[in-house]
């Protein structure tokens, strides 16, 4: 299956083998080159030139594709004349039959035929993996004969939630963080609903309170739930592992899992207040704010994930730290607020090194581009895929900006013609062999190859990898922007659209694409997995790849003196590093993974809602060079801020060295390993990248000397001189 050879896209191609003289340390610097005219990012055109604000946003020429499922099956009617997700946190109740589980914290979730599963779910840990085990300890139903749907609906979603309903009945609220699943019975019912709530286990008691406005639930598993009720509930029990309401049942219903017989207070404080939606905005720089439509009375309390908690502005809401439900991401930990406000620190958005060049490498680094550069007209791109030709041009702009920043301006017209030429094709249709195209079913991008085959391009035909593959050709189209204003000018419309296609903030009817495609704004991190069913959630292997699209998207905004996009990008850039440092880096003794996996591990491979793996798509978990490359890679300025942790990035390398020893380890892996060896000991790592035979396809001699001559003494100053010296 064409997922299983997902990542086979990272093997490097081979160069001929490059031997450099060895030169001496020196600590000078080479200071940075005050930009000709041309590099600057040039003012928007005059108004008489600008788009008129009621035009229509340029759209890629359309297609159908036969291959994307029909979103009809499960979404409203009224959902489906605007752009849909397609790496969302539910994603899989809108997938074939819609009844693999979801992870909606704390619970995995599962909806089959008239029904709603809740689980609690037990973890289960080696060395190699975790995952949390789908165990349907409740389920939620309204029998009718005969049921007048055989599937669910989605009657809506947003960033924080989505509503499911079973017709004719149930409304679910599945609220992201809820330690309460709320039910509601459908508006417009003549008479109340008939309601039952069965469990795999045995109920070994059902106990109500006097009013019959909760029931404490116990399960022969050792479980408690509590019931919640905004009317009178009876239950009349059938077997042992059946409650019916006597006489059906129309109002509010909350379950949750009692995890200490101490939070039941706090439960019972907070069970009449329940969210219906929730909405994320980034109101400012560096700052996501969440906003909570709720009803009832009281006050919300909601969960937070250990990064919410890192971020969580202390104003803005109240922690309970002694209210605690376990996940696989780390504690969740209650906190009280209809609204929360997180800030980050933005990491610093630059097209050249931090620290500048090391002026003894300077040389070292021209005699490598002059044959770089070089191998552009000699070596022109083969492939057609959108995934390898997006490394392609994203390396060759790497070469226009290393030129720059070691003044090396002889060799950049010859890669600016490059990437005119391999760019410009992809922009205007004219490119043989595949190319963007826009479908409205789902409502976003596919190529030419993908829309009738969904191996082609890596599954991006389906939605898979979309940042990945158009993180790549907006550097490249940032670079060229950036040095040939007129070209950037010409072609901005298409580059916005690209943009568009994965990072649209808006909900409005009328757009073009699905909001947020891969950006997970309660994860705070990107998902890849597009329209394919997987049994534990959503997937992303690359951080970095990941942080690349939104850094790319930030020197766009460069480019074309955009300030809120670049703001933009930069601040998902942020988010999708402290994520990165959150669940994919990992530190023996931290406590956010069991001890196996961490004193194992120094990288997750693959990260799922529902499970970590060792594992990558294209390696097994011994080849720790792949499991570390592809966390690095595309080598980059902002690389320096997603290993800004120079303790961490030395046991990652230590980790990572001796599979090197293994036969027939490619060189491209190598020079990842080699050039993060870099920041912390330069000569042996300078030794080991010249003696380097190939670079992986979107890396190159050039930029590997570039970043290990730019590293600081002590691995650089991270996010930026100024806030080093003046915050």
């Amino acid at each position: 299956m064409w997922k299983m050879m997902k990542r086979l896209k990272k093997l490097p191609r081979t160069a001929s083998n490059i031997i450099n003289k060895a030169i001496k340390k020196k600590k000078k610097r080479l200071p940075q080159p005050p930009p000709s005219p041309p590099l600057l990012p040039q003012p928007p055109p005059s108004p008489a030139k600008m788009p008129s604000s009621h035009s229509r946003p340029f759209v890629f020429p359309q297609t159908n594709s036969p291959i994307l499922p029909d979103p009809s099956t499960f979404f409203s009617p009224g959902l489906l004349s605007s752009p849909l997700p397609t790496n969302s946190f539910f994603q899989n109740f809108v997938l074939k039959n819609g009844d693999q589980p979801e992870y909606i914290h704390p619970y995995l979730i599962k909806s089959s035929s008239s029904s709603v599963s809740i689980s609690y779910p037990s973890r289960f840990a080696t060395a190699s993996f975790i995952y949390q085990t789908f165990v349907p300890d409740l389920t939620i139903s309204s029998p009718s004969s005969p049921p007048s749907q055989s599937n669910h609906i989605i009657s809506s979603f947003n960033d924080l939630s989505v509503t499911l309903d079973l017709p004719p009945s149930l409304r679910f609220f599945l609220v992201r963080g809820s330690p309460f699943v709320t039910a509601s019975t459908l508006a417009g019912a003549a008479a109340p609903a008939p309601l039952s709530i069965t469990s795999i286990h045995a109920f070994l008691s059902v106990r109500p309170n006097p009013s019959f406005t909760k029931h404490t639930f116990e399960l022969n598993s050792g479980q408690t739930f509590l019931c919640y009720s905004s009317s009178p509930l009876r239950f009349e029990i059938s077997g042992t592992t059946q409650l019916i309401a006597t006489g059906g049942y129309a109002g509010i219903v909350r379950i949750a899992f009692l995890p200490d017989p101490s939070y039941e207070s706090i439960l019972d404080q907070f069970s009449s207040c329940y969210p219906v939606s929730g909405d994320a905005s980034f109101s400012r720089p560096g700052c996501i704010e969440y906003r909570w439509e709720k009803k009832g009375w009281g006050d919300l309390l909601l969960l937070a994930h250990p990064l919410h908690l890192r971020l969580l502005d202390a104003d803005s809401s109240a922690v309970l730290e002694n209210f605690k439900y376990r996940s696989i991401d780390g504690d969740l930990v209650g906190v009280v607020g209809d609204s929360w406000l997180l800030k980050t620190d933005l990491v610093s958005t630059t097209w050249c090194s931090t620290n500048g060049l090391n002026e003894d490498g300077v040389q070292e680094i021209i005699s490598a581009l002059s044959k770089d550069i070089n191998d552009l007209n000699t070596s022109p791109i083969q492939t057609t895929s959108s995934y390898f030709y997006g490394k392609a041009i994203a390396r060759a702009a790497r070469l226009a900006l290393i030129a720059h920043e070691a003044n090396f301006s002889d060799g950049i017209p010859t890669v600016l013609q490059f990437l005119r030429s391999s760019i410009t094709p992809w922009l205007d249709g004219s490119f043989n062999g595949n190319g963007f195209l826009y479908e409205s079913k789902w409502g976003g991008l596919v190529s030419k190859q993908g829309s009738t085959d969904s191996g082609a391009d890596f599954g991006f035909g389906v939605y898979n990898d979309h940042h990945y593959h158009l993180g790549y050709f907006l550097y490249a189209i940032a670079v060229l922007a950036k040095f040939d204003p007129a070209w950037g000018r010409k072609f901005r419309p298409q580059a916005y659209s690209i943009l568009a296609d994965f990072m649209n903030l808006s909900r409005r009817s009328g757009s073009s694409y699905a909001r947020l495609r891969c950006f997970d704004p309660w994860k705070l991190h990107s998902w890849a997995g597009g329209l394919t069913e997987f049994a534990d959630g959503r997937n992303q292997e690359s951080t970095s790849e990941a942080v690349n699209a939104y850094y790319s998207a930030a020197l766009l905004g460069l480019s074309y003196g955009d300030a809120h996009l670049a703001a933009i990008g930069s601040t998902l850039a942020s988010l999708e590093i402290a994520a990165a440092e959150t669940w994919w880096h990992v530190r023996e003794g931290e406590g956010m993974y069991e001890d196996g996996f961490s004193r194992e591990n120094r990288v997750v491979g693959v990260l799922w809602a529902n499970k970590r793996d060792s594992g990558l798509w294209f390696a097994p978990p011994e080849w720790r060079e792949c499991r570390m490359g592809i966390q690095v890679l595309p080598l980059l300025p902002i690389t320096e801020d997603l290993f800004r942790d120079v303790g961490f990035l030395k046991e990652l390398v230590k980790w990572t060295l001796p599979a090197l020893t293994r036969e027939g380890v490619a060189e491209g892996w190598k020079g990842f390993v080699y050039g993060m060896e870099g920041v912390y000991d330069k000569e042996n790592a300078l030794v080991k990248i010249r003696s380097l035979n190939g670079f992986d396809d979107g890396n190159s001699l050039s930029n590997l000397l570039w970043w290990v001559h730019s590293r600081g003494e002590e691995g650089g100053v991270s996010g930026g001189w100024f806030g080093h010296y003046c915050h």
